[in-house]
């Protein structure tokens, strides 16, 4: 047959696809929404209007699975920067020192974005891209997933499916059909709420940088960020916890913004003329489903994207984290659990940072454990330090663009740096 069928062509989804048509004859993607033909926001994609995060690790791997894509969207407007000289980073209200990190970042829309790439993807040889189709069950036997049914009952053999259909995923429901034990879920109660507005882009705003990011404090649990766009747009979006996200009408969407942590985001929107429509959105929690820790599943089924690990869209990962799944898919071994723990290493590092980050601020439901609270304490004061010192401000990049491992943050020369750097307390036992 040399047939596989990815569902969803989300980002997720479509990259996905880029890998495994690499392997197979033919690859289908399928979706339920009408996809638009120009660059478009999507009706499946509820965040799609708001900032989006690519993350230097995912724009590397993206370009791994789809070579040129980056050159191509610079040539469509999107902007190219290095991660630390031309962007303003405030964590825990310090902003970090700058310097050239080497990590070079790309500023763009999600609708541009997710357009070419459904471009590309769909002039690959083999692959076809299927809008307004839905699909209703597996089609299983003994132990192994041959194909999907559609809406309508139409039948699809393939021998690999791939579920990448976000947070909506029917697969835990699937198993239980099909007598399988579904995966424990893990989740963290956030109660997001965030608003978003677009304004013109003048080159001396933010004195030229292309990315302001203030990151709440335990203190002040709201954030924004500020990116800019092709078009000569800015796109903020500020977020709020435990449901106090910001009102969209412009006076009180500044107003939110004077609240937060650092004073920046609130002084572009003061000088900034506001364009489009305001929108808002709602994350109630992050989840990960734990299919990796299963003793029997399916041949012939994987799962990657929001359907695998939903995270707290505030820190952007999301896009670079389905990146990486997907180059997973490359691999050849892509029986489910071996496949599962491979992905396990992708996703830990960024859970870790995204559920360790939210757990110290109130009204977020999770269990806090000694261990997150030491390091959220370290944390502390590495961001302190960092706005001193441009070499932990690097360091701290490296990690949250998923180039290095957390611990990275805690060898020796680091620890030493932060301790130089008159922490107020002794520093926390590291376990």
């Amino acid at each position: 047959m040399d047939h596989a069928i990815v569902i969803g062509a989300s980002i997720a989804g479509l990259l996905s696809a880029a890998a495994l048509h690499r392997r197979y004859a033919r690859v289908t993607v399928i979706d339920r929404d009408t996809l638009p033909a120009a660059d478009a926001h999507r009706r499946g994609v509820g965040q799609s209007r708001h900032a989006h995060g690519l993350l230097a690790r995912g724009r590397e791997v993206m370009d791994e699975l789809l070579p040129g894509l980056t050159a191509e969207l610079v040539a469509q407007g999107a902007l190219m920067g290095d991660l630390q000289s031309r962007a303003r980073w405030i964590h825990d209200g310090q902003t970090h020192a700058r310097a050239e990190s080497g990590l070079i970042g790309l500023s763009v829309s999600r609708a541009l974005l997710e357009g070419q790439i459904r471009r590309r993807v769909t002039a690959l040889p083999g692959v076809r891209v299927l809008a307004d189709r839905a699909v209703t069950s597996l089609l299983a036997d003994q132990g192994r997933v041959g194909g999907v049914r559609l809406a309508g009952g139409d039948p699809m053999p393939a021998d690999l499916v791939v579920d990448a259909s976000g947070r909506g995923s029917r697969t835990p429901y699937w198993l239980a059909e099909l007598g399988y034990e579904r995966p424990a879920e893990e989740r963290v109660t956030i109660d997001l709420r965030y608003g978003t507005r677009e304004f013109r882009r003048r080159p001396h705003e933010l004195d030229g940088d292309l990315v302001l990011v203030v990151a709440p404090t335990a203190e002040i649990p709201r954030g924004g960020v500020a990116l800019a766009l092709e078009g000569d747009r800015w796109i903020v979006t500020m977020a709020g916890y435990a449901g106090k996200g910001p009102e969209l009408p412009l006076q009180r969407f500044a107003a939110f913004a004077e609240t937060l942590p650092a004073p920046d985001l609130a002084q572009l929107i003061t000088v900034a003329e506001p364009i489009g429509e305001p929108r808002s959105y709602h994350t109630p929690a992050s989840v990960r489903y734990r299919y990796e820790r299963l003793s029997r599943f399916p041949e012939g089924l994987l799962v990657v994207g929001d359907a695998v690990c939903a995270f707290n869209p505030f820190y952007g990962q999301g896009m670079s984290v389905a990146a990486l799944e997907a180059k997973a898919l490359l691999d050849p071994d892509l029986r489910p659990l071996p496949f599962f723990r491979r992905i396990t290493k992708v996703l830990d590092a960024p859970w870790d940072i995204v559920v360790g980050g939210d757990l110290r601020l109130p009204g977020v439901e999770g269990e806090l454990t000694p261990k997150i609270r030491m390091i959220n304490a370290y944390l502390g004061r590495f961001h302190a330090a960092a706005a001193h010192d441009a070499d932990l401000a690097r360091r701290f990049l490296r990690v949250s663009n998923l180039m290095d491992a957390p611990p990275s943050l805690m060898s020796l020369g680091a620890l030493l740096k932060v301790f130089r750097n008159g922490a107020p307390r002794a520093l926390p036992a590291l376990v």
